[in-house]
């Protein structure tokens, strides 16, 4: 049986594409006053939820750095499971976005955060990297 968290990370998701939709769904999550783990990906996975303090000032943050660091007139860096009861959201980083939707051929990337109510697993070793670019890797530096 796959992990609930891997599960919903692999399903489908709406994209965020206006500011003002950004922040309707930031407004949402906060009112819910749910439990919601924040997972950056490549530090250390989260054991416990957020307070909503804690949650409120993460969330704060990140928008400030969302807008800030992604110099486009729309977002298009959110990505949310259900518009109307959001459980799951994928925020890439606007300094790492690559092909987000993977039409190069290539996986996309890994988001930068994920915002869930199930508890998060370590997506870089779900999701490792290609076996061409690990023998990419050694080729160059012998390993």
């Amino acid at each position: 049986m796959q992990n609930e968290y891997l599960q919903t990370y692999k399903g489908g998701f709406y994209g965020i594409l206006k500011w003002h939709e950004l922040d309707a769904l930031w407004q949402q999550l906060i009112d819910a006053r749910q439990e919601w783990y924040v997972y950056q990906i490549g530090e250390t996975v989260p054991q416990k939820t957020l307070s909503q303090e804690q949650f409120k000032n993460f969330i704060h943050h990140l928008d400030q750095l969302l807008h800030e660091e992604h110099e486009e007139n729309y977002c298009g860096i959110v990505y949310v499971d259900n518009r109307q009861q959001p459980s799951f959201i994928k925020i890439y980083d606007p300094n790492h976005l690559g092909s987000s939707c993977g039409s190069s051929g290539a996986p996309p990337p890994l988001p930068g955060w994920t915002v869930s109510l199930s508890q998060p697993i370590d997506l870089q070793q779900a999701f490792p990297a290609p076996a061409n670019r690990k023998r990419w890797w050694r080729k160059i530096f012998g390993g």
